[in-house]
């Protein structure tokens, strides 16, 4: 058969068994192989969707400019559509995405506008912010926005979803996929469900993002918002394609977790993916052992493929840097709080607990700083010496509620932060930082315990 373009051959990847990796797992364990398409990733499908419903609607016009935000792979998708279709592309990228992404944008004729991840979606320097703001300024250009675009989750509706139901001939049980934008993981876990209501939907997501808290309390919760290094999925913000009701539970996956498992992918399955691969398969074998019985069928989406990712997860001294391959005793937040001594519960203080109190706890317990708490969420600060300076200019604060007071909330960084991470976050600003282990219990990091780890 011959293709018009390449964009033809988006879709139609194999289902593959896995057969080392899933080793005393019960039920049949299947990967779906997105790496086939032609821009090596899922986000083919969703990209194509957009572009030409955009046409069909009339808002992308001959010779017009796609502007998107992207991590890369819809970016790629969009390219190959553009080449196909004859647009130009602008694409902006968080600064944690690997440099292999930006150079295959540009090597397929995208520009790149690379921003800072660490910032505020709503910050004018975000990659969402600089995305609207060039759609606006630049005459006869679309803006995608592939997290509210409900072409996404319907290209995986119309496509990913009977691939697999025909494929496992109706007999998958479970589907397990990362959710980022959520089409790849809600569209086809949509289509699944009304082919089959019991099928059970796992949402695969990372520390530092909001989506598990979300889909347990219904809180969107800012304090489960800090910086990873995962790329493709996890957000700081809730894509309109989420759609909460198709997915059963979350699991969330740790940096190097996801790191190790891709690997495996590779040398145990001859599977070359992406870093959100590992994350999907670390994440439903450890649903699996749990929960899967001997005739379940459970299907992994694998987004994308290891080129993306040879600088990284594929570079061994790139992994030894960021304490993915163990290399010393305390490499990491969580070696950090494993290794202590005392596991009593994290000291707070209530927002509307007197200043005195907050003195009295400090004296007491022999500590420097302590969270400030509301209702259960982190809201604030003190320490030491922050009070001492303040009471000095006011003898009168002692009265007055530790909210009237308190500095900003220490932030949250994930269990696999390493020591360069957590020394780099660590200044006269932030002189502590907090931390969830896998059971949600938080805990502080010091300035003293980072300066103990790496002089052990």
């Amino acid at each position: 058969m011959i293709y018009n373009s390449i964009i033809e051959t988006i879709g139609n990847t194999p289902i593959v068994r896995l057969n080392n990796v899933v080793k005393g797992v019960p039920g049949t364990i299947l990967a779906k192989v997105e790496y086939f398409n032609p821009g090596n990733s899922t986000k083919d499908r969703m990209a194509i969707k957009m572009v030409e419903d955009a046409e069909k609607a009339g808002v992308l016009k001959p010779g017009g400019t796609i502007i998107e935000g992207t991590s890369g792979n819809t970016g790629m998708g969009l390219a190959l559509a553009a080449i196909a279709k004859g647009y130009r592309c602008i694409f902006t990228m968080a600064d944690k995405q690997s440099q292999e992404k930006i150079n295959i944008l540009k090597a397929v004729g995208a520009e790149v506008i690379v921003c800072p991840t660490n910032v505020a979606p709503e910050d004018p320097r975000s990659y969402y912010s600089v995305a609207r703001k060039l759609n606006k300024d630049i005459p006869n250009s679309i803006y995608p926005n592939q997290y509210d675009n409900p072409s996404n989750a319907a290209a995986h509706y119309a496509t990913t979803g009977p691939e697999i139901w025909k494929q496992t001939a109706g007999k998958i049980t479970h589907y397990v996929a990362t959710v980022g934008t959520g089409g790849s993981m809600c569209g086809t876990a949509r289509y699944l469900k009304e082919q089959n209501p019991n099928l059970v939907a796992i949402g695969i997501d990372t520390y530092g993002s909001v989506f598990k808290k979300y889909k347990e309390t219904g809180i969107f919760d800012e304090n489960e918002i800090y910086p990873y290094m995962t790329e493709g999925f996890g957000e700081d913000i809730l894509p309109k394609n989420v759609d909460f009701d198709v997915i059963d539970s979350f699991i969330k996956v740790t940096d190097k977790d996801g790191a190790i498992a891709a690997r495996r992918l590779s040398r145990e399955e001859g599977l070359f993916v992406g870093w959100s691969s590992g994350s999907a398969l670390h994440g439903a074998l450890e649903y699996a052992r749990e929960n899967l019985k001997k005739d379940d069928v459970m299907v992994i989406l694998l987004p994308d493929h290891g080129t993306r990712y040879l600088a990284k997860v594929y570079n061994d001294q790139w992994m030894k840097d960021h304490g993915f391959l163990e290399t010393r005793a305390f490499s990491s937040a969580r070696d950090i709080i494993s290794r202590r001594a005392s596991k009593d519960s994290l000291i707070t203080v209530s927002k509307d607990a007197k200043v005195s109190e907050a003195i009295l706890l400090i004296n007491r317990q022999g500590i420097d700083q302590i969270p400030v708490t509301e209702n259960g969420h982190f809201v604030g600060s003190v320490s030491a010496s922050s009070l001492l300076e303040k009471i000095i200019q006011d003898p009168q604060l002692q009265a007055k509620a530790v909210g009237e007071v308190m500095d900003k909330p220490m932030p949250f960084v994930a269990p696999d932060s390493t020591l360069d991470v957590l020394s780099s976050l660590l200044n006269k600003d932030n002189k502590a930082v907090l931390v969830r282990d896998d059971s949600e219990k938080v805990h502080i990091i010091t300035q003293h315990d980072v300066l103990q780890a790496m002089t052990s």
